[in-house]
């Protein structure tokens, strides 16, 4: 196993299926931070529900298709990156992120993706990094936006959660920015 550290207090770890029940208990804890916007907020409702979460992305990882981590404050599960999407014959791959509001504002998002982003690019060798977010996610376009990523346009009406229809900001950086 691998740990990267984020902070004097914090990690970033692959986040598998083993960790089931602390996933679900870290669902439970950030529900309300993270419903409004991530899909698994109103799925991973107890531990089984939490294993088939992380085991479809350990079975994304296997096809080389996605990866999912976490991040530990203090040993506690936190928040969490996501390559959801990881084409490497296309050379690109979607990163997304979720964080609980008691260790919001401290940057671990941020340098947690720019981890990833400099593993995509520099071991991986994608093209291209794309992020999407609600428009209305303000603090996720701030991440996209610190990170040096494009705001490419917006798709009307593109995701479904939760049965309503929204729209999704696309934010990228190229390997070649991302180099310079």
């Amino acid at each position: 196993m691998f740990a990267v550290t984020l902070a004097d207090d914090a990690e970033l770890r692959p986040l598998e299926p083993w960790q089931a029940a602390e996933f679900a208990a870290h669902a439970e804890r950030v529900r309300r931070d993270v419903i409004d916007f991530i899909p698994w907020a109103r799925t991973v409702v107890d531990e089984a529900s939490a294993r088939d979460f992380l085991q479809r992305y350990a079975d994304k990882q296997v096809r080389d298709e996605g990866r999912l981590y976490g991040i530990w404050v203090d040993g506690v599960l936190e928040g969490g990156t996501v390559f959801r999407t990881f084409d490497a014959a296309q050379g690109v791959c979607e990163a997304g992120v979720w964080l609980g509001t008691g260790v919001r504002g401290r940057g671990l998002v941020t340098t947690a993706v720019r981890h990833m982003i400099d593993w995509a690019f520099g071991v991986r060798g994608m093209a291209r990094v794309e992020w999407y977010c609600d428009p209305r996610n303000t603090a996720s376009a701030a991440v996209a936006k610190r990170l040096g990523m494009t705001c490419e346009g917006v798709h009307r009406d593109a995701f479904v959660l939760d049965g309503e229809r929204s729209d999704e900001q696309v934010w990228a950086v190229l390997a070649r920015e991302w180099r310079a």
